[in-house]
């Protein structure tokens, strides 16, 4: 994986995830929603990108996981931060529920 010198903008979010979203939702992907820096447009250069995911039922596998990481770093180009609804804190769930916006949702 590359580490560009220039922050990542939502836009540049959404471009590159129209290239692979056949690819995500093969894993049995329902939703990605951004949030923290990049949702806000705020991102550094070394910012990583937090993402929000929600499987099909019965599709969330640990491999499933760990290949969505791998797509969405090497499409994204920078270091992912990828949680599950689930696996929220119950502190942090309010706010980042509140701020996720959606950049993939299944038809």
């Amino acid at each position: 994986m590359h580490m560009n010198a220039t922050p990542l903008t939502r836009n540049d979010v959404l471009l590159r995830l129209a290239e692979t979203q056949r690819e995500i939702f093969r894993l049995g992907v329902q939703r990605l929603a951004l949030f923290g820096s990049v949702q806000r447009n705020e991102a550094r250069s070394d910012s990583d990108v937090d993402v929000l995911v929600e499987f099909v039922p019965g599709k969330k596998t640990f491999d499933h996981l760990i290949a969505l990481g791998e797509i969405l770093e090497e499409t994204l180009g920078r270091r992912v931060e990828l949680v599950t609804t689930e696996s929220l804190s119950p502190y942090l769930r309010p706010y980042i529920l509140a701020e996720a916006q959606d950049v993939l949702r299944a038809a």
